[in-house]
């Protein structure tokens, strides 16, 4: 039975994405007070240092948002709908590494929030949702608004609480939070009857945890890291294969030194941009399906793979049977499940990647000294070649509207690295993955694993919230913005100026992209008629000042800049920009999905040629 003192950390600390071991705390002398269970709910928020709540009020939570009203310490956000809570939550979480929380009545009010908890938990994101439930009698019976929010979020969650009992309520609380942020980030649900809010109880705040068969690892095997040094050390072909674990754990800094004393090749996937400055030399950029030809083809000719926080995703990999056919595999991540799940590890590295990066720089130390450093030259010397054959670009659009990836590339220009970029999902999450260049961690937002369209607008809302000194631009697709934009209120009432980019070529990109492909050119339901001269269904510019925003519309390729600009001036109130661009655009290089990655199309019809002797 795992236990430890729970952690209170001052409001002021960021809460790291994954804590070292508890530590003991003093408990303040009126956590005895009789209080209502809502208010113990409220007390527990304060108490484990959340800042802000983004939710909307119903009738199984209504009694938590009374005491709510008084707190000093809470920041409450009112959503327009349960899912931009859950969004905001997320994007507030991996922006600034503290655990985002959402609220939400039951059911529809917290069956709404399940989207953004499976994006959450295939992303890796420390949230906390808190749900309101019916009266502990009531359950089981088909009362009003009445679900089973437990059953239904456990696929999707971390773990996921029902609480009756109003004296567990601080305890139960305390638990989620550590959960949400300790090993493998993720989403915690705390489902809490109207029955326990509305009791009277003791409020005790729990000095120790009591999570039987919860023990992540954080410290790796030491005979591990010594054989990944020793493998790294006498490679010829090694690639550092970067995944999102490196920038929830905070290892940024580590893995610029792994990168500097391995002299090796990094890729950095989509949930890993900006783990590594993009200006590194060493960098080759995003791998996978629309990953660059250099970075996918050293992830196919390596000799050793160096897998740090990543999950072997079939969009990485393409056909897994064909993929990185002669590496062997090192394999590090916090969460054990991960280990071989889709691709078999010749060495298996348990533990948090901050402390696996750091102790692997060391070892790779000694095992240069036994070894000597490898020469590498053939290998960059290949990879060079590639990386200049192939660049990332585009080509004139045939229809006169502006290239969408011009757009994105002269946002990231003119922003700057500082910002914070939040994508939607689509072609325009790619260009924003592939031209805006990256050089520092939680710089980059989307959602990668579930796919989220609608993510953007609520979770650079969430964002902007948590870092309210930097810009924040949404980069949205004009699918995607129509799903969640009533966000848009909640960021004009609530004094959040975010910046939306909406890439406007009328169309469900994407998927017109791979109809165009895969289907003949038969268009079945992808056109969105918002960009059409006479008749935009509907007109963005309206849309955003009927929301209370500035509304902005580009159609030409020479007012690109110029209304940037005009966007990044405006800092009072939320922006939206309709950048009307050419639906013919598609995303370049492209593997399709299935196939190998040795078939990797670096544009239509164009399959690049490598050299795969030895």
């Amino acid at each position: 039975m795992a236990k430890g003192p729970v952690p209170a950390p001052p409001r002021s600390t960021p809460r790291p994405s994954v804590h070292p071991a508890p530590v003991a705390v003093d408990v303040p002398a009126s956590v005895t007070e009789k209080v209502s269970g809502a208010a113990s709910i409220v007390r527990s928020l304060e108490e484990v240092g959340a800042e802000v709540i983004f939710g909307i009020p119903g009738g199984a939570i209504l009694p938590t948002y009374d005491p709510l009203f008084d707190s000093t310490r809470l920041r409450h956000i009112l959503v327009r709908h349960e899912q931009g809570a859950g969004h905001a939550a997320t994007g507030y979480a991996a922006a600034t590494g503290r655990v985002g929380v959402c609220m939400a009545t039951s059911g529809p009010g917290a069956t709404n929030l399940i989207t953004a908890l499976a994006d959450a938990n295939m992303d890796s994101i420390p949230i906390v949702a808190i749900t309101g439930q019916v009266g502990a009698s009531a359950i089981g019976t088909d009362a009003f608004q009445e679900a089973d929010i437990v059953g239904a979020t456990m696929p999707v969650t971390k773990h996921s609480f029902l609480v009756t009992d109003a004296d567990d309520i601080p305890a139960r609380i305390a638990e989620a939070f550590h959960i949400a942020s300790t090993g493998r980030p993720g989403p915690v649900l705390v489902d809490i009857a109207k029955s326990a809010q509305q009791a009277p109880t003791t409020f005790r705040w729990p000095v120790e945890l009591d999570l039987p068969g919860y023990r992540p690892v954080a410290k790796p095997h030491a005979r591990q890291v010594r054989e990944a040094a020793r493998l790294i050390a006498t490679a010829r072909r090694p690639v550092l294969y970067v995944g999102g674990g490196v920038i929830r754990s905070g290892a940024s800094a580590e893995l610029r030194q792994l990168t500097d004393a391995s002299g090796a090749p990094v890729v950095t996937t989509l949930m890993a941009r900006g783990a590594l400055p993009d200006s590194h030399p060493q960098h080759l950029g995003m791998p996978g399906m629309h990953g660059t030809v250099a970075a996918v083809a050293a992830l196919q000719q390596a000799d050793l793979l160096i897998t740090l926080g990543a999950r072997f995703d079939d969009r990485v990999t393409g056909q897994l049977s064909s993929f990185a056919p002669n590496a062997t595999v090192i394999h590090a991540d916090i969460d054990p499940a991960e280990i071989s799940k889709n691709r078999t590890a010749d060495v298996p590295i348990v533990g948090d990647l901050k402390e696996v990066i750091a102790d692997l720089v060391v070892e790779l130390g000694h095992a240069h000294a036994q070894h000597g450093k490898p020469d590498l030259g053939a290998w960059w010397h290949r990879l060079d070649d590639l990386r200049s054959t192939y660049p990332l670009g585009w080509t004139p659009t045939a229809d006169g509207h502006a290239a969408p990836q011009h757009v994105i590339s002269r946002i990231g220009e003119i922003v700057g690295p500082e910002a914070i970029y939040v994508a939607g999902v689509g072609q325009h999450q790619m260009w924003a993955a592939q031209f805006i260049r990256y050089e520092r961690p939680n710089s980059w937002l989307n959602s990668g694993g579930l796919g989220t369209m609608g993510y953007a607008v609520p979770a650079a809302m969430g964002a902007k919230v948590g870092e309210p000194d930097r810009t924040v631009w949404a980069i949205d697709g004009d699918g995607c913005f129509q799903m969640t934009n009533q966000e848009l209120a909640t960021c004009a009432l609530e004094g959040i100026p975010i910046k939306v980019a909406v890439i406007n070529n009328s169309s469900l990109g994407m998927v017109r992209q791979w109809q165009t492909l895969f289907y003949d050119s038969r268009y079945s339901n992808t056109d969105l008629n918002t960009g059409h001269e006479t008749r935009r269904i509907p007109d963005f510019v309206k849309l955003a000042e009927a929301y209370g925003c500035v509304g902005l519309r580009c159609e030409t390729t020479a007012d690109i800049d110029a209304t940037i600009k005009r966007a990044m001036e405006i800092d009072d109130q939320p922006v939206v920009v309709d950048f009307v661009v050419s639906r013919d655009a598609m995303v370049w290089p492209m593997v399709a999905a299935g196939v190998s990655n040795d078939d990797i199309q670096y544009a239509r019809g164009m399959t690049p040629a490598w050299d795969r002797d030895e």
